[in-house]
């Protein structure tokens, strides 16, 4: 995985104060959950904006190896290595804020559960950021939903440094992802104008499976 410094985390939301639920405890965290974080953070990052050339450089030399995830990553390295700064930067902006183009993507939970944004969905959400305790950093009017934010809500929980209670990122993941993520990340591997973010939405795909296949284990 790219070194933290090239990681650097959105910082978009803050948990300002302790949970409201009584069951709330300190996550025991072990090397999966850190690679878990790890992978959410990622995620995040690259959704949230275009790499720069110090992230980029971190990814061209990810490792792989014959697992899904591992597979992707390779897949990620390699267009690292064969793309620029200003290439991705304008990929990112055909996919993500190139209003009025047909394959502008919505990553919004509610754009893919409801058909609009400022949904039931971003309802919900806010609801849950309350019982956590958190709320929106100053200066961030994106509406909480958007994969990225979404993202490093899970990479908070699962590492962490977002104190929930027992179970948090399995309840978190199970509510406000899993209905419609995969979905999104397909179309991103699939958008016309993805070619580096085209990688980044079969990690996605990859990942959010075992996810999935690891939640649906008895506790």
């Amino acid at each position: 995985m790219p070194s933290p410094s090239s990681r650097r985390r959105l910082a978009t939301v803050k948990q300002m104060q302790k949970p409201t639920s009584p069951n709330s405890s300190l996550r025991v965290v072990d090397e999966i959950d850190r690679a878990r974080a790890r992978e959410y953070a990622l995620l995040a990052t690259l959704l949230s904006r275009s790499p720069d050339a110090q992230l980029m450089s971190g990814l061209a030399a990810l490792k792989g190896d014959a697992s899904p995830i591992g597979l992707a990553h390779a897949a990620l390295a390699e267009v690292a290595r064969r793309v620029n700064e200003d290439r991705v930067k304008q990929e990112y902006f055909d996919l993500f804020a190139g209003l009025g183009r047909e394959e502008v993507l919505l990553p919004y939970a509610s754009h893919y559960l409801a058909g609009s944004l400022y949904g039931r969905p971003l309802a919900r959400l806010r609801e849950t950021f309350q019982q956590l305790g958190i709320e929106q950093a100053a200066g961030h009017s994106e509406p909480e939903d958007h994969i990225a934010i979404l993202c490093e809500i899970m990479a908070g929980l699962v590492s962490g440094d977002i104190a929930g209670p027992e179970g948090a990122d399995r309840a978190f993941f199970e509510m406000h992802l899993a209905p419609w993520v995969r979905r999104f990340f397909v179309d991103l591997e699939r958008a016309k104008p993805a070619d580096f973010y085209a990688r980044v939405g079969a990690l996605g795909r990859s990942f959010v499976d075992v996810e999935k296949e690891a939640f649906a284990l008895p506790a």
